[in-house]
């Protein structure tokens, strides 16, 4: 098995993960596929990333990937198809995915109706599993810097965005200028999350959005392989993380020992020794009895790092 190979821990409702999903499918890669529970603890992923609580993550050989702007990252560099790199060339299409994945993404949840909701988690988890999932996703809530839309104002964001998308997508195939690149990822996932569990009622109205959005679903998930937990840790023994990048940037923890997390909600953090700090990234190095040395990426962008007795800093 390749040291090279990317490995996705994901569930099959989650957005994000849907979201670099969809990429492999326009790559056409091949990836290994490990299904880990919607809510913590999740034993194929804490060994991995020492405690980071949002889900996806992905990892090659023994460098582990959090968030799925920096995963693109990856896939990007992986696949040789630079448009699913996190960058922008339409400041439209930027404006649009920031929407997509602040405000218009917690209204594909918070606008639903309430039983239809209920009713689906109940179908896929059974009435301890969506006992557990709502316990979760309100703890996920808890000192979170951000505050979800609720009932019709979060059903008026969604019904807005999805008028503003049908504009934008008037006279062209892609929320990006020149094809379908990073920021359609972006808008897609919101949009396929909201159809799912029935906050998007309809898209009659919007036909230029519904032509889009069967491109998005048209391009597959790419080669899926479907591997265990021991199989993807397998691949992590062993072998040294990838050499770090030639300038590692500029921190005032360097070398130290440092908890990074979200800085938004989720807000769980992963302790080790700060590497790097590039414009890009952080990368931390995780001592594990069974692993070595795991090198793990967080973006430097919407992530904070903390030293032991020290407010948050980025």
């Amino acid at each position: 098995m390749s040291n090279s190979m990317l490995f996705l821990h994901h569930y099959e409702a989650s957005p994000y993960a849907e979201k670099l999903r969809a990429m492999f499918g326009l790559a056409g890669c091949r990836w290994g596929s490990v299904l880990t529970p919607p809510y913590p603890p999740r034993p194929d992923v804490d060994p991995l990333a020492g405690g980071y609580r949002r889900i996806p993550i992905a990892h090659a050989g023994a460098d582990v990937f959090c968030d799925t702007a920096l995963i693109a990252a990856e896939v990007a560099a992986l696949t040789g198809h630079a448009e699913l790199a996190p960058t922008f060339s339409d400041p439209r299409a930027q404006a649009l995915a920031e929407q997509a994945e602040g405000p218009v993404f917690f209204t594909a949840i918070t606008s639903a109706p309430p039983l239809k909701l209920l009713g689906k988690l109940l179908a896929t988890s059974g009435p301890v599993g969506t006992f557990k999932f709502i316990r979760d996703r309100t703890g996920m809530m808890k000192g979170a810097t951000v505050k979800p839309p609720q009932g019709a104002e979060a059903a008026r964001i969604l019904e807005a965005f999805l008028a503003e998308l049908e504009a934008h997508l008037a006279g062209r195939d892609s929320v990006e200028a020149g094809g379908i690149a990073y920021a359609d990822f972006c808008v897609y996932h919101p949009i396929w999350l909201a159809l799912s569990v029935g906050s998007a009622r309809t898209l009659e109205r919007h036909e230029h959005v519904r032509r889009w959005l069967k491109r998005m679903e048209a391009l597959g998930q790419g080669e899926r392989q479907e591997m265990t937990a021991e199989e993807a840790f397998q691949a992590a023994e062993g072998v040294e993380p990838r050499a770090l990048p030639s300038a590692c940037g500029s921190h005032e923890a360097l070398g130290e020992l440092v908890t990074i997390a979200p800085d938004d909600y989720g807000r769980a953090g992963v302790t080790g020794t700060l590497l790097a700090a590039t414009d890009e990234r952080y990368i931390l190095s995780r001592s594990t009895e069974r692993f070595g040395s795991l090198h793990v990426h967080f973006p430097r962008a919407g992530y904070e790092v903390t030293r032991p007795g020290t407010e948050a800093g980025h």
